[in-house]
């Protein structure tokens, strides 16, 4: 691995919860114990978005994003159940009560997670792992709940080791480990790869880091654009992105590319009305509400527009969503134009205002 020999070593903790609406819920309500749990909008009649599922539903297939309905489907003993948000919010502030007893260098990512730089910690502990330890206990023995760690010396590395060892896991992995680490990483496991893009490397035969790396900067520059550079460092273990605390969220989107030209104003409302719940989804999970919606296109000649609309007030309901970029859509399209690409962004975010019945109108 590279480094500057004038720079020391960043400790760098990801501290990730598992299941964590789910397990609240398992928490607070001993009869979920034990149960598939899905938190989110009812399968029944329009339909409602998965928030999260407990681990028991996650056998099945269930997962965040999906619609209820899918869920049943996969998990038809599933028990659905409606968010308490205001109470997630709470335990997360709670989370970040420990947190702060270690080092005020917390970058939250959403109520689930946040990254941690403890290089110098408050306590003057020494060892990431250690720290990480003393968190995970914390949680455990304050909140009853189980949280997952991953420990290196850059961000994207930390990240990825807290997903190994799910539930109550802790993975380390060292300067001298992280090379042959990223070596061995699935190409989809790479930040900035989606399905798109990580379908692309493998037709090139690219499947693990080991094969990017045999590519030049200006090999993956010309084939997958500025992100190209990203890889080129990350392969390599080079990730200098410090942890932001006061990092603001400036826009939330969610596109996808089709594995066929969409041609009619009725198939891009279908896909419209997927994203919608999608972006529904993510403004809830971070907390945010949007005045401006954006819709982009982009056509089967690669060409690709945006349009926009302003709402005098901030939503984060999906019908809303859904009609605005329907409304959108609808002045953009016109006769033998197709299209490839649609992604719905939400921006200009105001204070969120819980409805007076704890529950977002979705569910």
């Amino acid at each position: 691995m590279q480094n500057e020999p004038s720079k020391p070593l960043r400790k760098i903790i990801h501290i990730d919860m598992d299941a964590f609406y789910a397990s609240i819920e398992q928490r607070d309500f001993p009869e979920y114990r034990g149960k598939p749990i899905v938190v989110g909008g009812s399968p029944e009649g329009r339909g409602g978005v998965v928030a999260t599922a407990s681990y028991e539903a996650r056998k099945f297939g269930v997962r965040s994003a999906m619609p209820s309905k899918r869920a049943l489907q996969l998990c038809p003993d599933a028990i659905f159940v409606r968010p308490r948000f205001d109470v997630y919010k709470e335990v997360s502030r709670r989370i970040r009560e420990i947190f702060h007893r270690y080092t005020d260098l917390i970058e939250p990512l959403s109520l689930d997670e946040a990254f941690l730089d403890v290089t110098q910690d408050k306590l003057q502990i020494g060892s990431a792992i250690e720290v990480a330890k003393l968190i995970k206990q914390a949680i455990k023995d304050e909140l009853r709940l189980t949280a997952s760690a991953g420990v290196s010396v850059n961000k994207f590395v930390a990240k990825i080791a807290s997903d190994m060892q799910k539930p109550d896991g802790l993975t380390f992995i060292g300067p001298s480990a992280i090379e042959d680490f990223m070596e061995k990483l699935p190409v989809e496991k790479f930040f900035g790869v989606g399905k798109v893009t990580a379908d692309k490397m493998k037709r090139m035969g690219l499947h693990t880091g080991a094969d990017l790396k045999k590519l030049t900067e200006a090999d993956l520059t010309q084939h997958f654009g500025k992100p190209g550079r990203f890889y080129y460092r990350i392969v390599r273990g080079i990730d200098e992105r410090p942890v932001e605390p006061h990092r603001e969220t400036k826009s939330l989107s969610a596109e996808d590319t089709f594995p066929y030209d969409l041609t009619t104003l009725e198939e891009m409302n279908t896909e419209l009305d997927k994203l919608s719940l999608t972006v529904h989804n993510r403004l809830v999970k971070y907390n945010l509400k949007g005045r401006t919606i954006t819709l982009k296109v982009k056509y089967s000649d690669f060409r690709q527009i945006t349009r926009n609309l302003s709402l005098s007030y901030p939503v984060n309901d999906v019908a809303t969503i859904q009609a605005t970029a329907r409304q959108l859509m609808a002045a953009a399209f016109y006769e033998d134009n197709k299209v490839r690409l649609l992604g719905i962004g939400l921006s200009n975010f105001g204070e969120i205002l819980p409805p007076a019945n704890g529950q977002l109108e979705l569910f």
